[in-house]
C-alpha cells in the first residue's frame, strides 16, 4: 500500500512539466491554482450563516466538502500520487452527490423516493459508496466518469432558472454556466492537446480549469440555495446579494434574507 502513496504512482500526469517551479511540488501552478476552493468557503459560512440558521444547515457540510476538493487537488498535484489522485476525484464525487441530496428539486426524485428528500439522500450515499468503489477499481477512468456527472447540475439549474423572475439570480445562473464551459475547454485542451500548448509554452490550462470551475461550483451551489430558500421560506423574502459591494453583480454572492425569522426551519 506505501507504494501509492509515493510520487509519480498515479497513471494521470496534466500538461505542466514537473518540478519545473519549486523541487518539492511536481505541477507547482496546478498546485496553487486551488486556492479558491479553499478561501472561499470560510467566507460562504459566514455570509450564510442566517441561512444555515433558518432554512438549511447541511450548506456548511457543502461549503466544507468544496475545501476538501480543493486540498485533495492541492495534494495530488503536487505529488502526483495515487492515493492523491484518488482522494481528489473521490472528493469530487462526494461533494457533486450531497449537493445534489441537498437541493435537487423533489419533482426530480425518482418514484420509489415519494418525494422525500431523506429517501433520496439515502439513495445518493448508495450510489456514493457503489462509485467509490469502482474508483479504487478503475482509477485510470476516473476523471471521465466525473464530467458527465456535472450534466444533471446543469440542467437542474436551468430548470429552476426557467422557472425564476429575479433577474439578478437568472444572471449569476448565466455566469456559472459559462465559467463552467471556460473550466471544461481548459481541462479538454490540457488533456487532450498538451503537445500544442507546449510548443507555445503554456502548458498550464489545467490550472485555469480549477480557476473557473471553482467559481461555477461557488456560483452554483449560491444559485441553488437560493431556489432552496424560496421554496422552503417564502415569507422571509429571500433575495441574493453581493459580498462586499452589492450594488452591481461583482464579489461573492451570498443569499440574503428581507424579513427575520422567528424560528430554525430546518436543520441538515
Amino acid at each position: 500500500m506505501l507504494k501509492e502513496f509515493e510520487r509519480g504512482s498515479s497513471d494521470v500526469d496534466w500538461c505542466e512539466a514537473n518540478y519545473d517551479i519549486v523541487p518539492a511540488i511536481a505541477e507547482f501552478w496546478n498546485t496553487i491554482s486551488n486556492f479558491l476552493f479553499i478561501v472561499l468557503p470560510p467566507l460562504l459560512m459566514y455570509l450564510f450563516r442566517p441561512y444555515a440558521r433558518q432554512v438549511n444547515a447541511c450548506i456548511n457540510l457543502i461549503w466544507w466538502m468544496l475545501a476538501v476538493v480543493g486540498i485533495s487537488s492541492a495534494y495530488f498535484h503536487a505529488t502526483l500520487s495515487l492515493v492523491g489522485q484518488l482522494l481528489d476525484e473521490i472528493a469530487i464525487l462526494w461533494v457533486i452527490l450531497a449537493a445534489w441530496g441537498v437541493w435537487a428539486p423533489r419533482r426530480f426524485f425518482p418514484r420509489f423516493c415519494h418525494e422525500s428528500r431523506k429517501s433520496f439522500m439515502v439513495v445518493m450515499l448508495g450510489v456514493g459508496a457503489i462509485t467509490t468503489i469502482l474508483a479504487f477499481l478503475h482509477p485510470s477512468m476516473n476523471h471521465f466518469l466525473l464530467m458527465p456527472m456535472a450534466i444533471p447540475s446543469v440542467i437542474c439549474m436551468f430548470s429552476e432558472l426557467k422557472r425564476c423572475n429575479d433577474w439578478r439570480v437568472i444572471r449569476l445562473g448565466i455566469a456559472a454556466f459559462v465559467w463552467f464551459s471556460l473550466a471544461l475547454t481548459c481541462w479538454l485542451n490540457d488533456r487532450l492537446f498538451c503537445h500544442i500548448w507546449e510548443s507555445v509554452s503554456f502548458p498550464y490550462l489545467h490550472s485555469g480549469w480549477h480557476i473557473f470551475v471553482a467559481i461555477a461550483s461557488f456560483e452554483l451551489c449560491v444559485v441553488m440555495a437560493y431556489f432552496e430558500a424560496v421554496t422552503m421560506a417564502p415569507e422571509r423574502a429571500p433575495t441574493l446579494k453581493f459580498w462586499p459591494y452589492d450594488r452591481c453583480d461583482l464579489g461573492v454572492p451570498y443569499v440574503s434574507f428581507r424579513v427575520a425569522a422567528a424560528k430554525p426551519i430546518k436543520e441538515c
